[in-house]
């Protein structure tokens, strides 16, 4: 009588969050959504744009399309468009404001780099 043995089961790495709100962006979103945004949801892709090629774009919608990610962090849901959610593995979007603006940003861990007027990346 033969035996094989059986090759140990592979352990899964964690996925990382499709994407994280900081405190700062689900503040400022929360407000959107008490006021003029009432009833809809900011919905996050990637668009073909820019020098370095790819460009965040943020759009109200008044329900998820086809495909789209639902992400709810800190109490307050965005969509990710499908076509998106591999360039925005791990990405934290948070909302910052400065002397002469006022804005969401994002910190993608998959950006190889970026313009130099910061409107595009590359991954």
């Amino acid at each position: 009588m033969s035996t094989t043995a059986t090759p140990p089961a592979r352990v899964r790495r964690a996925l990382p969050p499709l994407m994280q709100l900081t405190e700062g962006a689900a503040e400022r979103l929360r407000g959107l959504y008490a006021a003029g945004e009432q009833g809809r949801l900011l919905r996050i892709a990637v668009k073909t744009k820019g020098c370095s090629g790819l460009s965040y774009d943020l759009s109200w919608v008044d329900g998820p399309q086809k495909g789209d990610e639902s992400v709810t962090d800190k109490g307050v849901t965005v969509l990710v468009d499908s076509k998106a959610s591999l360039f925005l593995i791990g990405t934290v979007m948070d909302y910052e404001v400065k002397a002469m603006s006022a804005g969401f940003t994002f910190t993608n861990p998959n950006e190889k780099g970026r313009c130099g007027c910061g409107e595009s990346f590359h991954v």
